[in-house]
């Protein structure tokens, strides 16, 4: 008996491999027919239009066009809808009920990707995305001591950021990272290879955390934080012998080739760490998710792929994992209060359950408020003179609940998101990792 379209809608959703290697992947007849497939049906659905500013841009292309249907729009004008998606993956994950194994085989997510790595091969791109992008280069020239210094006091001053955004774009209300001269991976010691963990259930017992260009360069703390945090809990934790970035910024530029490059560069060092029995973690859920999803959805048939993404984990999922086996200490000392907690989008596409919420809920006195929205920042679209304001626009319901909620704390598992809910409270307060909440409640 043939499958319904609703019955095949009932399983649980699955990805296919990104064919970006198929030479029919970059051709542009190929690709607006099937972006003007894909957006006829969500034109015919709209359950997407609360996510993200790429939903409402289509539907008022649509709706302000003569016949009112995916027809009538232009198709230079499907640009505008690919410009706003920042590859957050929401839609797949938690609203379309079109994605494989569905008959309509529906991947917007990858559609935008697809079309970003036609748009970068065949169009020019502008100079300040590449720099944006290019975190491993800005980050090793702005590090550097006074460089740092003149970088992070230059971002302060009003008249220098109104030039930058005259001359680069950089929107001058947006919030900017700091940079530090001492990097995360400088601040910690490297263990043996030899290091013994405990095992536990899936886990090891012992981990090597990937630094990630932000935490490394800008926000070096939290990185601290989840040292001493899984040190208290009797899980040794080293760095790989060198990275690069993860990939991640490239990918949403769409240029695969720079993301081929990261991973030829990082797996075969995570892969000799899993190799010498390290299990691997990450404190921006992005880069967790490029190791667990995008790569080996990119490299379905490199093995050393495969192996980093089975070894791979949310810093909160492994705790987690821990504990239900009995390993986690929960001897906390202070409670802290009400936390307005900000799910971040790339943790909740991981398909793993609200770790940090249950990894803070362990903590007595203290009240958890979970923000399920995404804050709209994705690293560069909040910075970008032409998005900031769609980017305010998005974080707005989630600074509502934080400020309905008045809590002790607040923050977010991607950094740079808390910060952006922080710089639209613009109360002076200051978002704090939940890694660090973590340390606090231990008083360690």
């Amino acid at each position: 008996m043939a499958e319904t379209p609703r019955e095949g809608n009932l399983k649980a959703p699955i990805r296919h491999p990104l064919d970006w290697q198929n030479p029919d992947f970059y051709n542009e007849e190929s690709l607006f027919n099937e972006m003007e497939r894909v957006f006829d049906i969500c034109h015919g659905c709209r359950r997407c239009v609360s996510l993200c500013q790429s939903f409402p841009t289509l539907f008022d292309l649509i709706d302000s066009s003569e016949s009112m249907e995916v027809d009538g729009v232009r198709k230079e004008a499907y640009w505008n809808v690919v410009d706003h998606c920042y590859l957050c993956d929401l839609c797949y994950m938690t609203k379309c009920p079109y994605v494989p194994p569905h008959e309509w085989n529906l991947d917007f997510p990858h559609l935008m990707l697809r079309a970003k790595a036609f748009h970068y091969k065949n169009h020019d791109t502008k100079l300040r995305d590449r720099i944006l992008t290019s975190t491993d280069t800005v980050g090793s020239l702005a590090g550097i001591p006074v460089v740092a210094q003149v970088v992070n006091a230059v971002n302060k001053v009003g008249l220098a950021r109104k030039a930058l955004e005259a001359v680069a774009e950089v929107h001058s209300e947006a919030w900017l990272p700091e940079f530090t001269s001492r990097p995360l991976r400088s601040r910690l010691q490297k263990l043996p290879a030899d290091t013994v963990g405990e095992p536990a259930g899936r886990t090891r017992g012992k981990v090597a955390l990937f630094a990630t260009c932000y935490m490394n360069r800008n926000e070096p703390g939290p990185g601290e934080d989840l040292v001493a945090v899984f040190e208290h809990n009797g899980i040794p934790v080293t760095m790989a012998e060198k990275e690069r970035c993860c990939g991640m910024p490239k990918l949403e530029l769409g240029n695969l080739d720079a993301v081929r490059e990261a991973k030829e560069a990082n797996i075969p060092q995570l892969a000799k760490l899993v190799d010498a029995g390290w299990d691997l973690t990450a404190l921006v859920p992005s880069c967790v998710l490029m190791f667990k999803q995008e790569l080996p959805l990119m490299f379905p048939d490199d093995p050393d792929v495969i192996k980093v993404k089975n070894a791979f984990y949310d810093p909160f999922e492994y705790l987690i994992l821990r504990h239900k086996e009995g390993k986690l200490n929960t001897d906390f000392k202070a409670g802290l209060g009400k936390v307005s907690y900000h799910a971040a989008c790339h943790q909740r596409v991981q398909n793993i359950g609200p770790k940090t919420r249950e990894m803070l809920s362990l903590i007595p006195g203290t009240e958890v408020d979970i923000i399920e929205r995404c804050s709209g920042h994705d690293g560069t679209y909040a910075v970008k003179k032409e998005f900031h304001q769609s980017a305010m626009k998005i974080v707005k319901p989630v600074v509502s609940r934080v400020n309905q909620n008045q809590p002790d704390h607040y923050g977010s598992d991607c950094a740079m998101a808390g910060h952006h809910i922080a710089h639209a409270r613009a109360d002076g307060t200051s978002p704090e990792h939940p890694i660090t909440l973590i340390r606090k409640a231990y008083d360690i």
